[in-house]
């Protein structure tokens, strides 16, 4: 009798089994590639745009810093100049020496603030392009993954991210399960008329850049000057 049970039960929690087994969908997979979509977004375009104008405004204050540090420079150089002179009294050499010095610390402040200036901006840019970034492939993600869903998508994965080895995280897969194209044009219906054409995506200004003619930060030697 107690076979019997034994056996009944066995039977029922492989019937069980079974029955869960059976009621899993068959695995159905579509991938997407969410960086070329970012990258060809009409929000990253004007995005991009944006950052490029405002670099421009951010360069012309850089510069407009730099030439007021130029003309204190100039004005060091006169002072250096009337210590040269030998006709100057003791008390004028005093003076000059005196008004040198200051000048040699309002260089250095002025330093300082190019310095500060594009070190700032260098950071509020790079701050304004994460949170863009983050938003945006959150509200691409979101779509693709509503389309995936749409075709019976068990799993959706990004073919444009690196595994821990550095190359694709997918090896091979049939073109015909790739919705990019789908999403991208789910993406475009609200894409604007006047949107502009594709462009390379702006650049932070660097927090060391080089130095030219007309960008240098003022820099001068003075006698007695604090260093």
């Amino acid at each position: 009798m107690h076979k019997v049970i034994k056996s009944i039960l066995a039977l029922a929690v492989a019937g069980v089994f079974a029955a869960s087994v059976q009621a899993q969908p068959a695995p159905k997979v579509f991938v997407v590639d969410i960086a070329k979509l970012y990258e060809g977004h009409f929000k990253t375009e004007e995005q991009n745009a944006k950052l490029r104008s405002d670099e421009q405004k951010a360069e012309e204050q850089l510069q407009q810093i730099n030439g007021e540090g130029q003309a204190l420079v100039k004005q060091a150089q006169d002072l250096q100049e009337q210590l040269k002179n030998p006709t100057l009294s003791s008390d004028g050499k005093t003076k000059a020496q005196q008004d040198l010095q200051a000048k040699a610390e309002e260089i250095r402040k002025k330093q300082d603030e190019v310095n500060n200036f594009r070190a700032n901006t260098q950071r509020q840019l790079q701050q304004r392009i994460n949170s863009f970034k983050q938003l945006l492939l959150d509200e691409i993600s979101k779509i693709a993954i509503d389309i995936a869903k749409k075709k019976g998508a068990t799993l959706l994965l990004d073919k444009s991210g690196p595994s821990m080895i550095g190359i694709s995280n997918i090896l091979y897969f049939d073109s015909s399960y790739d919705i990019t194209d789908e999403v991208s044009k789910e993406i475009n219906k609200d894409r604007p008329a006047a949107a502009m054409t594709p462009a390379a995506p702006a650049a932070a200004i660097p927090a060391s850049k080089p130095a030219s003619s007309s960008d240098s930060t003022p820099s001068v030697t003075f006698p007695g000057a604090k260093k």
